[in-house]
């Protein structure tokens, strides 16, 4: 890994570095020597990151020749966009207004060179500013009005560096590139790509329990991918990695979007990609597409305000009423009188305009059959929870939660159960997926897609075991290395 500073004046202190190479603005746009290289991390410090200046320029040829750049073209926006600036001082809400405890004004500069500050007792704050709004040399202004609030953070030109902090900077500078030196060298160049896998480790029913992580980690270890687990807070650093894999529970108005979004756009191999999330998370669209592609499924009616009266005659009780965004069998309900059913309807409409009214089948299980790029990949019967007509039932004790589990081999599912699964799964990419369905006699139906189906270890692994996680990597691979070639 080549590590370039980049400033219009190569000249100065950080030349002294002795992990990093500083070059000239003009020097990196103009000259050859760098197209072509990959494995090239470029640390922009120019003047201004303005419109068509040196800076942008830097940045934005940077990203085209596929080098990782800090700060990139969408952070520069980002620190023009107020409403960026108001979401990310959300976040850091309880870390800000314990760093500033002590103070005693109405307002706050804070300078973060490499990640970090002079002082010992804002480092926490600069440390996750800095993994925000990814840019070598920050200044950020806070102010006090009943609680500290971050109002503004830009870019410092270097030039603008005290010169009393000059010396500070230069051994920040050192310890960062340091560090990053030697955690790629450890690498040996076994290590042919970088890939963020994205949790929530307070998620209540994450899609992978830490163990089923772990040998994901490893799987992509043989694969030549190093794996490095990633939170909400590091939305800025998708840039820095060469594939994302989001291992929580997806939604269109969430985080974990904007992450599929924002990684798409910078060209990472993503799962679950943006337009998965969009077909898969909202199940009025999943109705239709289902409907529209004649797949099978239990009787669906789509239920707005000015239709309810007449759902009440065209599907029988009891029936099931879904929330379009619900998951994990939260936001879906058994109804069994009209009275109950325009009770949780009037409930949901006051989120949604929407509402799926949807035939109740009851079953001892159903199959999900898990596709990665079109193949598939694992076939599982989910047993209801005890008592219960769902899988999962969150009133119950811990124990009775979830109902059994059995995996088998895909060989070993029935044709029927195969071939509709397939054709839903086709309609939403080549992505990873678990199609939900219901055997009812010799007819099955389509319940819904999921975009980032459950891999927990003793569940969906049971029969492929460590080869689960080895298929899944080396559908990264195929992806990244057919990617580098073009």
């Amino acid at each position: 890994m080549k590590h370039l500073i980049v400033t219009e004046n190569p000249d100065n202190f950080l030349q002294s570095i002795p992990d990093a190479i500083t070059v000239s603005a003009k020097r990196y746009l103009t000259k050859n020597e760098w197209v072509g290289e990959r494995h090239v991390y470029v640390y922009n410090l120019c003047r201004s990151y303005r419109f068509q200046s040196m800076g942008y320029y830097v940045s934005l040829l940077a990203e085209a020749r596929d080098h990782k750049v800090i700060p990139n073209v969408t952070t520069t926006q980002d620190f023009k966009a107020s409403s960026v600036v108001k979401v990310m001082s959300k976040e850091l809400d309880e870390l800000m207004q314990k760093s500033f405890s002590r103070l005693h004004s109405d307002e706050f500069v804070l300078s973060i060179y490499f990640g970090k500050n002079l002082a010992e007792c804002h480092e926490r704050l600069a440390k996750k500013l800095f993994e925000l709004f990814q840019a070598p040399l920050l200044r950020a202004h806070f102010v006090f009005n009943g609680k500290w609030q971050l109002q503004n953070i830009a870019p410092i030109p270097l030039k603008e560096v005290p010169s009393g902090h000059l010396s500070v900077v230069c051994d920040f500078a050192c310890d960062y590139f340091g560090k990053r030196q030697k955690r790629t060298s450890s690498k040996k160049n076994k290590v042919a790509y970088d890939m963020a896998i994205l949790v929530n480790p307070r998620e209540k029913a994450p899609p992978s329990n830490e163990k089923a992580l772990k040998l994901f980690v490893k799987a992509a270890a043989a694969c030549r991918i190093e794996c490095e687990f990633i939170t909400s807070d590091s939305f800025n650093r998708i840039p820095e990695f060469d594939a994302l894999f989001i291992r929580e529970t997806t939604a269109v108005n969430h985080y974990t979007y904007r992450f599929s979004r924002r990684a798409a756009a910078e060209g990472l191999v993503v799962i679950d990609d943006p337009q998965s999330i969009l077909k898969c998370a909202n199940k009025v669209y999943l109705a239709e597409l289902l409907a529209r592609a004649k797949v099978p499924t239990p009787k669906t009616i789509v239920v707005s305000k000015e239709n309810l009266n007449e759902v009440t005659h065209q599907i029988p009780f009891p029936c099931i009423v879904k929330d379009p965004a619900g998951s994990f069998s939260i936001g879906v309900y058994k109804v069994t009188t009209i009275g109950e059913l325009k009770d949780c309807l009037k409930k949901l409409f006051e989120k949604t305009e929407l509402a799926i009214v949807q035939e109740f089948l009851p079953t001892d299980y159903d199959w999900r059959i898990g596709f990665i790029g079109k193949f598939p990949l694992f076939a599982c019967k989910y047993y209801m929870a005890k008592g219960h007509w769902q899988i999962y039932n969150w009133n119950a004790s811990q124990k009775n939660i979830e109902g059994k589990s059995q995996t088998l081999p895909v060989e070993l599912v029935p044709d029927s159960v195969l071939k509709v699964a397939k054709k839903a799964a086709d309609l939403i990419g080549d992505g990873f997926y678990g199609v939900d369905l219901k055997q009812v006699g010799k007819q099955v139906y389509v319940i819904e897609v999921n975009d980032n189906p459950n891999v927990d270890v003793g569940v969906e692994d049971a029969y492929l075991k460590g080869d689960l996680y080895r298929f899944i990597m080396r559908h990264f691979l195929k992806r990244l290395e057919a990617q580098h070639q073009n």
